[in-house]
């Protein structure tokens, strides 16, 4: 199990800031109820969420009255993450990364890693988890899947992959075996159905949001904005499209 690093992932996002807060996909309210009650987070729980990115979900744990380390390398998705998230009291920022947290020793109850895994190496991670998680902690690895079962759904995975520089490799990476990673504790996979809706602009920022995919003025822009426009137009209903996800949860036992 080998994590993507010769893409540069701590820097590949910097230019994607706006679009990846403002379009990206958070994650139902049943996920986070069954993070609660499977790991028994209780008001004063600590919990390490790793490659935070902007806070997407950072900011529904600290929701919760949880206190959240938010450990992310990149410095414009760390800034994006503080302007939004400053004002939770229970929000920490820290300029780390899944091999190096900067966090004690037995210090959270739960570490997240939502949409990130792939991108830090599994094990200089397992061994700094081990070192920051209390007795009996919890490690939650996340990943949004889109669903590919309408026909917008297949139109829109077929953009991805046709434009999308290393789009397959990557896409791959989001469904990795971790049995070896989470050994020799039992890993459960739970499943978490929901939606998004998204008017053009949205659509297009969803798509310019992922790392992988033409910026304009780069190769094959134009083109692909072409074929957005035409499935968009094909697939929306009162002026919006709806991607589905399967919110994919693994966890140990």
């Amino acid at each position: 199990m080998a994590s993507i690093d010769k893409f540069n992932s701590k820097e590949r996002f910097s230019d994607r800031v706006d679009n990846y807060k403002k379009y990206r996909p958070g994650y139902p309210d049943s996920l986070i109820e069954f993070l609660a009650a499977r790991v028994g987070l209780s008001g004063d729980s600590a919990v390490a969420d790793i490659g935070s990115g902007t806070g997407i979900l950072t900011e529904l744990l600290l929701k919760e009255g949880w206190t959240v380390y938010a450990i992310e390398p990149n410095a414009k998705m760390r800034e994006a993450a503080e302007t939004q998230l400053g004002a939770y009291a229970n929000f920490s920022s820290i300029n780390g990364s899944g091999e190096t947290t900067g966090l004690p020793d037995q210090s959270v109850q739960l570490i997240t890693v939502a949409q990130a895994f792939h991108w830090i190496d599994p094990v200089l991670a397992r061994k700094e988890f081990d070192r920051i998680l209390l007795p009996g902690g919890h490690i939650a690895l996340l990943w949004n899947l889109r669903t590919l079962e309408s026909p917008f759904d297949k139109g829109y995975e077929q953009i991805k992959a046709t434009y999308g520089t290393d789009y397959h490799e990557i896409r791959k990476a989001h469904e990795p075996e971790l049995t070896e990673f989470f050994a020799p504790a039992v890993m459960e996979v739970h499943y978490f159905r929901h939606s998004q809706q998204l008017d053009f602009e949205g659509l297009k920022g969803q798509v310019l949001s992922s790392s992988y995919m033409p910026q304009p003025g780069q190769k094959n822009y134009e083109e692909m904005m072409q074929a957005l426009t035409t499935l968009f137009e094909e697939n929306q209903e009162n002026g919006e499209v709806t991607i589905t996800y399967d919110a994919k949860l693994y966890i140990n036992k």
